[in-house]
């Protein structure tokens, strides 16, 4: 079934022409519950890895936890409506301390299916992302993967791995994604409207036509964040959003270049706030009155990851070198 994102509810270049020369296109994914296989793009899902290939694992020191959950409880619990239970931690309760910790795998997208997604180091047309589910160092700092592929040459592997090694317990049940088959769409996207993310004169009128939406329909008035710059949910190249650390500069850690958006993953795919955002197929799920918006397998949270504290993770690349090390910003 495809997603489709209805019209702004204003048109965005007729009230502010100048965005025009702003305009950029991202591909919602509109990830939503399924049993996606290894060569599909998906979050959650199997990943296309030969047999032979050893399983990423994170071999940096861990945040001592006394409790956390199974995965297989996790997912029994979803199957029931239920709340998984939380289980003592084995031993001194520090994550790999006797030995590595998997990485639990989150997405992977080839470029076949994604428009806009940008081609890796050699041209490699399919991108994995992978996180630690323990948290690292003072901070609770979380560490992510990329693992860049060429499908065809990947697909080709005599035997492909169909059992992947998880993490006994997670620290949280968020951290074990749903899986979910996608459904992607472009759409147009400006840029957020702060700092200096557009010129002056444009982020005033912005701000002064939020101020006079606001002052005549109150809190639940259009926005420009909200209803016409960026979609919420995972989405693929576009603009950043911004919503927690305001706009900051994201260099390539090897060479300092402007580093470029490969991709965002958000746990929701709308909330309060970004209702007009729904796709025209979710209509009915919109919420009535003060009803709160369902969290569900196929609702507002269908792949059931959090990142942060509901915050967005950008995954950016370097424009220059597809090759180095990418970086990692929750906003």
């Amino acid at each position: 079934m495809t997603r489709t994102t209805p019209d702004r509810p204003v048109p965005v270049e007729t009230v502010f022409p100048e965005l025009a020369a702003h305009r950029g296109r991202t591909t919602r994914l509109h990830p939503r519950p399924g049993s996606p296989g290894p060569h599909d793009s998906h979050v959650g899902g199997p990943m296309l890895w030969p047999d032979d290939e050893p399983w990423p694992v994170c071999r940096e020191p861990h945040r001592p936890e006394s409790e956390g959950y199974a995965p297989d409880g996790i997912r029994t619990a979803r199957a029931t409506g239920s709340r998984p239970p939380a289980r003592p931690w084995p031993g001194t309760g520090t994550p790999g301390e006797d030995g590595p910790v998997p990485f639990t795998g989150l997405a992977q997208l080839f470029r076949r299916d994604v428009p806009g997604l940008a081609a890796g180091p050699d041209d490699a047309d399919l991108v994995q992302l992978f996180r630690c589910s323990f948290a690292h160092g003072p901070h609770l700092e979380v560490r992510y993967r990329l693992r860049w592929r060429r499908a065809a040459e990947t697909g080709r592997a005599g035997r492909l791995l169909t059992d992947p090694p998880e993490a006994p317990l997670l620290r949280w049940p968020d951290d074990l994604p749903e899986p979910c088959v996608l459904h992607p769409e472009e759409v147009d996207t400006y840029p957020w409207a702060e700092g200096d993310t557009l010129p002056a004169p444009l982020l005033a009128r912005i701000d002064a036509w939020d101020d006079a939406r606001a002052a005549e329909h109150g809190p639940d008035a259009l926005s420009y964040q909200g209803d016409l710059s960026i979609p919420p949910g995972w989405r693929v190249g576009g603009f950043p959003s911004w919503p927690s650390t305001g706009p900051m500069p994201v260099p390539c850690p090897s060479c300092a270049a402007p580093a470029r958006l490969l991709l965002t993953a958000d746990g929701i795919e709308w909330d309060g706030s970004s209702l007009s955002w729904i796709p025209v197929e979710d209509r009915a799920l919109v919420p009535r009155g003060n009803a709160p918006v369902q969290e569900g397998a196929a609702t507002a949270r269908p792949t059931r990851l959090r990142f942060g504290r509901d915050r967005d993770l950008h995954v950016f690349v370097c424009p220059a070198d597809p090759g180095h090390p990418p970086r990692w910003v929750l906003s």
